[in-house]
């Protein structure tokens, strides 16, 4: 074969795999961020929610001590897998309170598709909310926790979900009453392929 030949099929493979291959993603797995906005200026509330039928796979932020202590944020979505199917319900959880450490998944077997946020002065912290998506019935399995985001309080956060088997379903949080700043472990689960029993696991 041609080397001028070779030249023109190769790009064809390359975009033929990244649509076919590996995971049935499309060819971008996801958005990148890195030179949008952020969804917040600094002390102000907001609310995020991916489009219909993503959700979450990246967090990135930045924090600053002068402007109260506060983070900017900013998110990153992509199509869940077609075995998933299309996502039944939707909601907003329960608010976790500001200046305190939290632990929460979506209920009822929920993907995180969004968050909101709104900041007080008063703690120098924000109170969090998940928006949550439901898939049929379909379960969580093997579970496990991101190591923690930021790596130290006061840190740049750039939090990137490799491994598309698995989906955000949560976060724990601890808050430093020192340096007003959290440190985020996320909550990351597969699904079953098949409907299942379990209302929330």
């Amino acid at each position: 074969m041609s080397l001028a030949l070779l030249w023109v099929f190769l790009p064809l493979v390359a975009v033929a795999w990244g649509q076919y291959g590996g995971y049935g993603y499309p060819y971008q797995q996801y958005h990148d961020y890195s030179d949008d906005g952020w969804v917040n200026l600094n002390r102000q509330g907001f609310s995020y929610q991916c489009p219909h039928g993503q959700v979450v796979v990246a967090v990135r932020s930045i924090f600053s001590k002068k402007e109260g202590s506060d983070r900017q944020w900013n998110y990153a979505c992509m199509p869940t897998s077609q075995s998933l199917g299309e996502p039944t319900e939707c909601w907003w959880e329960e608010i976790n309170r500001a200046g305190m450490e939290w632990y929460q998944t979506c209920s009822n077997n929920g993907l995180v598709a969004g968050f909101q946020s709104r900041y007080f002065e008063s703690v120098l912290d924000r109170e969090w909310q998940f928006y949550c998506c439901r898939y049929s019935k379909r379960c969580p399995y093997s579970c496990l926790m991101t190591t923690e985001y930021p790596g130290h309080y006061g840190e740049d956060m750039d939090m990137v979900s490799y491994d598309y088997d698995y989906y955000m379903r949560g976060a724990t949080t601890t808050f430093s009453a020192v340096e007003r700043d959290r440190q985020w472990k996320f909550i990351m689960c597969r699904m079953t392929n098949y409907d299942c029993e379990f209302e929330n696991v």
